[in-house]
C-alpha cells in the first residue's frame, strides 16, 4: 500500500468512526509497525495544519482521532444553533393531535386512540421540541404524562392552546369509528 492510500485509508476510518481508535489497530489496518504508522499519522496532522483544515488529528493514550480543530469551534456553534427543519409524518402529526387536544396525557392513553404503540412518534416529538414531559401521573406505575410546549404554539401559529380548533361531535364519532376499523384491520392482517 502506497503512502498516500495509507493515509486515505486512515483518515477514512477515523472518520466513520467518530472517536478514538487505538493505534494498534490502525497499524493492522494499512499494514504497518505501529512506529510507522504514528509517523504517518503525525506527517497527516501536521500537512492539515499547514494547510489549515479544519479537523486535526489528536492522539490521547496511544489511540487516534480525527477531531475539529479549537479554532472551528464558533462556526459550529453557528450551525447548531441554525433551526432545524423536520417534516411531520401522518403518525407524528396524529400523535401530536391527540397529545394537543388530550393533554396532559400518557403514552398508554395516545397508544389506545392510536391502537398501536407510539414510543417513537412521542421521542421524536420530544426530539422536535413540539412535546414535553410534563410530570407523572399519581396511579400505579408512576406514567408519564405529555403535554405540548411553546415551539408547539408557535409551529403551528397559536398563541394558546384554547385557540386550537373545536372538534364537534360529528367529527369526533367519525374520528373514532375512523380509528376502529384501523384498529380491526389492524388485527384482522
Amino acid at each position: 500500500m502506497e503512502l498516500r492510500e495509507q493515509e486515505a485509508a486512515l483518515e477514512a476510518v477515523l472518520f466513520a468512526v467518530g472517536e478514538a481508535v487505538e493505534e494498534k489497530r490502525l497499524s493492522e489496518i494499512v499494514g504497518e509497525s505501529r512506529e510507522k504508522t504514528r509517523k504517518i499519522l503525525e506527517g497527516m496532522k501536521e500537512r492539515w495544519k499547514e494547510e489549515g483544515r479544519g479537523v486535526t488529528l489528536l492522539c490521547l493514550d496511544q489511540s487516534w482521532q480525527m477531531c475539529t480543530r479549537p479554532e472551528m469551534y464558533e462556526y459550529l456553534i453557528r450551525i447548531a444553533r441554525t433551526p432545524r427543519k423536520y417534516s411531520l409524518s401522518d403518525t407524528l402529526l396524529e400523535t401530536l393531535s391527540i397529545i394537543a387536544y388530550k393533554q396532559p396525557v400518557t403514552k398508554l392513553d395516545v397508544e389506545r386512540i392510536r391502537g398501536v404503540n407510539c414510543d417513537h412518534a412521542i421521542n421524536r416529538l420530544v426530539e422536535f421540541d413540539l412535546v414535553m414531559e410534563l410530570g407523572r401521573l399519581d396511579a400505579p406505575g408512576r406514567p408519564l404524562l405529555f403535554g405540548t410546549t411553546e415551539q408547539f404554539l408557535r409551529t403551528f401559529g397559536v398563541s394558546s392552546l384554547e385557540d386550537l380548533p373545536e372538534l364537534t361531535p360529528v367529527e369526533v364519532e367519525e374520528f373514532r369509528e375512523q380509528a376502529e376499523q384501523e384498529a380491526t384491520l389492524r388485527l384482522e392482517t
